[in-house]
């Protein structure tokens, strides 16, 4: 390959579009929209999803499920997770420097894996295994508003 055989890609060069601009551009007259109908006219515009008078994709799909705006969302974190941290007490401020969590969505503690250190656990909602298995390994539970 040399500077006589390269070639710019395809479409590199093409002109744009220049429509309306006489009848010798080729793209005269009706601008390239045709004779007549809806899209030919000025100041046309079809709501996004419009199919011709057709009834809609959208409307056509059977609707399922309830979406609840209500809806909380969680931190998730497990008891394992926990243990691994090396920590006494747990705040949602020390999972968040960990890397535990990463969104400020209030904390949940699960009670996956075994505990067998006393932990003071400071957070926002507690499964009842994860309740027991703390209070049992002796640690605290505190709830956060």
């Amino acid at each position: 390959m040399n500077l006589s055989n390269i070639r710019a890609p395809k479409k590199a060069t093409e002109k744009r579009k220049r429509v309306g601009r006489g009848m010798g551009s080729g793209m005269g007259k009706t601008s390239t929209r045709g004779h007549k109908g809806q899209r030919s006219r000025t100041g046309s515009r079809m709501i996004r999803g419009f199919e011709g008078g057709q009834m809609p994709l959208h409307r056509r799909m059977p609707k399922r499920g309830f979406t609840n705006i209500f809806r909380k969302e969680f931190n998730i974190v497990s008891l394992e997770r926990l243990v691994e941290l090396g920590e006494q007490t747990i705040t949602p401020d020390v999972l968040r420097k960990a890397g535990v969590i990463k969104t400020k969505h209030p904390v949940k503690v699960l009670g996956d894996g075994e505990l067998k250190v006393a932990l003071t656990v400071h957070a926002h909602k507690f499964s009842k295994s994860a309740q027991e298995k703390i209070t049992k390994a002796g640690g605290k539970v505190e709830v956060l508003q």
